[in-house]
């Protein structure tokens, strides 16, 4: 969708066009609930949340100010959202290095059989479960500035926005949320994803 398309669709869900807004949804779902699943650690907790945002933004859509973009915005509710869900549950969910739930089942999505993988893509795998792991482990603050980073690859100044707050305070945050981040992959035994969660010169490549 056009920004021009998506402004269009935005004035007209604000006047209360539900067939409007459910393209609005469908456009921006699959990056909200990339979010509240990396803040959640669980798809059914992130099917919910998602749900709440976009009930939120329903509900308050008519105050949307266009000075920043519908994305922001909703990145914003939904980390809210999160936030106040872990808050009131007075817990951290924490995924195993193994990649499993309570149950026993892959709590990832599409996730291939590993058996049929070579060996070079099954250590890759590997270190992205640990990866995943070690995130699941951060304070919610500490996870949503780091998946808004790179995740869903926004930039110090939107995330700037979605939090409320100034560039230089984003890039302190990372800074100790890169920090605790390494010190969980160190204690986790990944050297080498610790070592790859510094910046690189020369390009950002898969900076955290």
């Amino acid at each position: 969708m056009s920004p021009i398309d998506e402004k269009h669709m935005i004035r007209l869900a604000a006047d209360g066009d539900m067939a409007a807004f459910e393209q609005l949804v469908t456009t921006h779902q699959p990056a909200i609930y990339r979010l509240a699943l990396r803040m959640t650690g669980n798809p059914e907790d992130a099917a919910d949340m998602t749900q709440e945002a976009f009930l939120r933004a329903w509900r308050g859509l008519g105050s949307f100010q266009a000075d920043s973009s519908l994305s922001t915005w909703l990145f914003r509710l939904t980390s809210n959202v999160c936030i106040d869900f872990l808050r009131a549950a007075r817990r951290h969910l924490v995924v195993p290095i193994s990649g499993l739930d309570a149950d026993g089942e892959e709590y990832t999505l599409d996730a291939p059989d590993p058996a049929k993988l070579p060996e070079e893509e099954l250590l890759a795998r590997e270190e992205r479960e640990e990866l995943r792991a070690a995130m699941d482990l951060l304070a919610p603050e500490q996870r949503l500035i780091l998946s808004l980073r790179v995740e869903n690859d926004l930039s110090y100044t939107d995330i700037a926005a979605v939090l409320g707050v100034r560039e230089g305070t984003v890039k302190s945050r990372l800074a100790r949320a890169r920090d605790q981040l390494r010190k969980k992959l160190s204690q986790s035994g990944n050297k080498a994803a610790a070592a790859s969660s510094n910046p690189q010169k020369g390009g950002r490549g898969r900076e955290l």
